[in-house]
């Protein structure tokens, strides 16, 4: 048996490119201890990664007012009182329009599914030469049947129930709401100190760490303050167009089509079904529905064209191909934060195997 000495040969020629470095093998273990203690804790440590998350970028604003000339204390102190400012109006202004309007939804959900089908079964006589009454009559019946209508159900109710009825889930967000803010706040405080020990804990010499470090910083900082302010403009122009257009549940499609930057390509077409069918129930193909389509159409190519390059002054240079599979594949990790952070974590890992150093190749003799 030559095949397990060859595989071992094999194995100790990787080991020997790749890990020859101390730095190499160091960050070889970090990484791999994180994907851990991520994936058995990561539940646990969401609220501490979320307070990371947000102290990292409000750090940035409270430097700013201390290279003006404010003390150390009241500049942390000034940057957090807007941070939760903003956090109130999002949890007593925004999330209770949300849920009333989602409760309606799910009301209504029959009744929307009904005149659908009704809009459905007049295109055959109104466009003859565009549509077949076959094939239109057959959807019909589709969405006519109980499992469409169970399957609304089944997407909706649980939304709600989990909102109203789950105790857990109330005290989850009791200790988001409580223990993030108190933590944020301590984070900003202590983060000399916290620098201090964390230079302690990694080694000494550390030039790829750094350079893996300085390259992230700022492609990170940009990326996730780039993506809260899309999310915010998007959202905010969305509820302002559809509320002049007279559409129902606004502020729920807000939210909605404001989150769905999160999924690039994908989360632009997947909205466009709830937008399309509450217009088509609330107005029929009338001009009102053309309007609100091309409204959407609009928005979303201003978001792609316009106000993603203005935001994002350094572009994540990811093929389309490697942000979807890393948005479904960190998604499926961690949920929404896993779909959040799925392109900075594709971007890091770009970034490690580019500056990750290698042996040089030995020169092969004819």
């Amino acid at each position: 048996m030559k095949t397990i000495p060859v595989m071992s040969q094999v194995f100790k020629k990787m080991i020997h490119r790749y890990f020859y470095d101390e730095e190499a093998t160091i960050l070889a273990i970090l990484i791999a201890a994180s994907v851990v203690a991520f994936y058995f804790f990561g539940k646990i440590l969401a609220p501490v990664l979320a307070s990371f998350v947000f102290a990292y970028l409000l750090i940035p604003f409270s430097n700013r007012l201390i290279k003006l000339g404010i003390p150390y204390g009241l500049a942390n102190v000034l940057v957090f009182l807007v941070f939760m400012g903003s956090l109130l109006f999002i949890i007593l202004g925004i999330v209770p329009m949300v849920v009333r309007q989602t409760s309606n939804f799910a009301a209504d959900a029959p009744k929307i599914l009904q005149d659908v089908v009704a809009q459905l079964q007049l295109l055959p006589l109104n466009y003859p030469e565009y549509f077949n009454e076959t094939i239109i009559t057959h959807w019909s019946s589709y969405l006519n049947s109980n499992s469409v209508g169970e399957t609304l159900v089944s997407w909706v109710v649980p939304i709600i129930q989990a909102s109203f009825q789950s105790v857990p889930n109330i005290l989850a967000v009791g200790v988001y709401v409580l223990i993030v803010p108190v933590l944020v706040f301590f984070i900003m405080k202590e983060r000399r100190y916290l620098l201090e020990q964390l230079e302690w804990i990694l080694p000494k010499r550390r030039s790829l760490l750094n350079k893996i470090g300085n390259e992230m910083n700022q492609q990170i900082t940009n990326y996730i303050s780039g993506k809260l302010l899309e999310i915010v403009i998007v959202g905010v122009v969305s509820y302002g167009v559809f509320s002049f257009l007279g559409l129902k549940y606004t502020a729920l499609l807000a939210v909605i089509i404001g989150f769905s930057v999160l999924v690039p390509y994908v989360g632009a077409i997947a909205v466009t079904l709830p937008v399309a069918t509450i217009a088509l129930f609330q107005w029929g193909f009338g001009p009102e529905f053309m309007y609100a389509i091309l409204a959407y159409g609009i928005l979303q190519m201003l978001d792609g064209n316009v106000l993603v390059p203005l935001i994002f002054s350094e572009a994540v240079n990811l093929s389309a191909t490697a942000i979807i599979v890393a948005v479904l594949f960190f998604g499926g990790l961690w949920g929404f934060w896993g779909v959040f952070f799925a392109i900075p974590l594709a971007t890091l890992l770009k970034a490690i195997m580019n500056a990750w150093p290698t042996h040089p190749e030995e020169t092969v003799e004819p």
